[in-house]
């Protein structure tokens, strides 16, 4: 490794990061990618996991049932949406494929995107068309980008009568764009479209109310700006299409003969043996987060949010580059487009001289390189400094 630059020193640690345990020597600024689990959260999985191994056939068959329902009443209250229209998938990607998977498309079927969609997501709906004979239509959303209005122009000029259905971030996860979902969602409900939302950063970021979003499905991760453990998100389904969509896994919920739950939740539920228990802790770190200030989530919302726009602002007064995007269009994640280059010398640079974690993203189809900030109440505003100070020096070399 070599030796930072005697101009540029490492700042303190956050008051805050004493609640996770997350390397104190590196600057981390990338809660964005995985999240970071606080350890009371994590203590809180261990016991359930303890209580699971200790009793395997009672926790599974008696206990399961009552501690989801629990877990799954916080988080529906938190994002606005009735407890029988959530379910429980690993992660957002799953909840995309599980949507995808279940609806049926004919070769004449348009299934329209952005360019700016996750890749993941964009290879799921790559498939289904394929498999269907279907077309993916893509609409272009210019970075950077001067307002909104220009996410909603590009989005609606690519509809057609052809259009069954559309696929959409709320937050890209290159360019952290938040986009506007709720007006999207009206203009191509009073055309008869379905919307399926890829809100994988959004739970935690941003307030949400799916009920009055107005998407056909959505699906969020909790593990990443709700810090629950790792392999826990939700699938919302608007309760008229909740018949139509099965989970990737078929299991004995599609027989059961039960009659005091739904359908819905029978067949989501239990998809086989697995550890449920990141499940179960959404509820311990929606509480535990919500305690860090005396605001709750509102103010944690708020004070993230403005933490990442004082961060776009200093990266980009540092390196004498105009703001991307306006701010409404910023959650809690933010980026800065960089001069041309290739990314990864850049990134390992950050990483081996200076001991910042913070993605460098190739941005195709030019050689431009983005960098995207994260801001988490672990987080401070002299990490970000310490980062603009770190990029002048390489940026001179690389």
């Amino acid at each position: 490794m070599h030796s930072t630059s005697h101009s540029v020193s490492k700042p303190a640690a956050s008051e805050y990061s004493k609640f996770w345990s997350l390397d104190p020597a590196v600057t981390f600024l990338n809660h964005g990618s995985f999240g970071a689990c606080p350890v009371t959260v994590l203590e809180r999985q261990r016991s359930l996991q303890q209580q699971l191994e200790q009793q395997p056939l009672r926790f599974m068959v008696k206990e399961l049932e009552p501690l989801l329902d629990q877990s799954r009443a916080a988080l529906a209250n938190f994002v606005g949406a009735e407890v029988d229209d959530l379910v429980f998938v690993q992660n957002a990607t799953t909840g995309i494929n599980t949507v995808l998977r279940s609806l049926s498309f004919q070769p004449e079927d348009e299934l329209l995107t952005t360019n700016q969609e996750y890749n993941a997501s964009r290879n799921a709906l790559n498939f289904v068309a394929e498999r269907s004979g279907a077309t993916v239509v893509v609409a272009d959303i210019p970075f950077p980008i001067a307002s909104s209005d220009q996410v909603v122009e590009a989005v609606l000029a690519k509809v057609s009568p052809r259009t069954k259905l559309v696929l959409l971030d709320h937050v890209v996860s290159q360019t952290s764009l938040v986009l506007p979902i709720q007006i999207l969602a009206q203009q191509l409900s009073a055309r008869g479209i379905e919307l399926l939302v890829d809100g994988a950063h959004a739970p935690g970021m941003i307030p949400l109310n799916l009920a009055e979003l107005g998407a056909t499905y959505y699906t969020g991760n909790c593990h990443k700006w709700l810090c629950a453990p790792k392999g826990s998100a939700f699938l919302y389904v608007r309760r008229d299409r909740q018949h139509a969509i099965r989970p990737l896994t078929i299991s004995h919920g599609a027989n059961s003969p039960r009659t005091d739950r739904s359908r819905f939740h029978l067949e989501f539920d239990w998809a086989g043996t697995g550890d449920p228990t990141a499940y179960l802790c959404v509820a311990e770190a929606l509480r535990f987060m919500g305690l860090i200030l005396p605001g709750g989530w509102t103010e944690l919302m708020a004070h993230n949010r403005n933490l990442a726009i004082a961060a776009q602002k200093t990266l980009c007064q540092s390196l004498e580059i105009a703001p991307p995007c306006p701010i409404e269009m910023v959650g809690s994640i933010a980026t800065v487009p960089l001069p041309d280059g290739d990314w990864e010398p850049l990134y390992e640079a950050l990483g081996d001289r200076f001991h910042i974690e913070v993605p460098i993203i190739p941005w195709y189809p030019s050689s431009k390189r983005l960098i995207r900030v994260s801001a988490q109440i672990y987080n401070h505003l002299a990490e970000y400094n310490y980062l603009a100070d770190a990029l002048l020096i390489l940026l001179k070399e690389l």
